[in-house]
């Protein structure tokens, strides 16, 4: 349905302790396998070491990883090392003006950064449906190295709203284009339809 609509990447929500359409590894290994070859698959995972990490991605198959935990640096190197041909897109939770000093903390580790509105403090790490500052977003999109995604809260009615705002690469959506926790045709292609307009 996703690719359908013109989706360039496609989330594969892991097992984790929070967030919308969390699902089992198998599961997530079956729909990346099933993926058009114009479609990135990514492996959201809550695993925090490196040998965790790259055993979550080689299980599922997937090219590209979101790390949805702030890690340290070393990961990410040890990742570039075990898994070169993966991309990895590191989530920073934009809680407070203190994200800035995470995106300087991983300079150009990560193929590129998402901010979302997670709170790793409550064990909270996507899916929320909220919003966060997009004054701090915009700052952290000027700031960063490397290209720069931007999630949380978003829908078919603020997508145009938040790419003119933050300037993002592009957009990461989750739970503003389901019902009922299941994927909503009809609010997806409205949300694609915004984007390309506001593009």
């Amino acid at each position: 349905m996703a690719s359908e609509a013109g989706a360039d990447l496609v989330g594969l929500v892991g097992p984790m302790p929070s967030g919308a359409g969390v699902q089992t590894a198998e599961t997530c290994r079956s729909i990346a396998a099933s993926a058009p070859a114009w479609v990135t698959p990514v492996l959201l995972t809550s695993s925090e070491t490196a040998e965790a990490i790259a055993q979550d991605v080689r299980f599922t198959a997937v090219r590209a990883v979101q790390l949805v935990r702030h890690v340290a640096r070393s990961v990410h190197a040890a990742l570039a090392e075990r898994l070169p041909d993966v991309r990895r897109f590191q989530v920073i939770h934009v809680e407070d003006g203190g994200a800035l000093d995470l995106v300087d903390h991983y300079g150009t580790d990560p193929d590129a950064f998402i901010l979302d509105s997670g709170r790793p403090s409550a064990d909270e790490l996507g899916g929320t449906g909220r919003l966060h500052d997009w004054e701090i977003s915009a700052a952290l999109v000027r700031r960063a190295q490397g290209p720069v995604f931007l999630a949380g809260g978003l829908n078919p009615d603020n997508a145009a709203d938040a790419l003119r705002t933050v300037r993002p690469f592009g957009l990461d959506v989750c739970s503003g284009v389901r019902t009922a926790d299941r994927l909503d045709r009809a609010k997806l292609h409205a949300f694609m339809s915004a984007v390309a307009e506001a593009a």
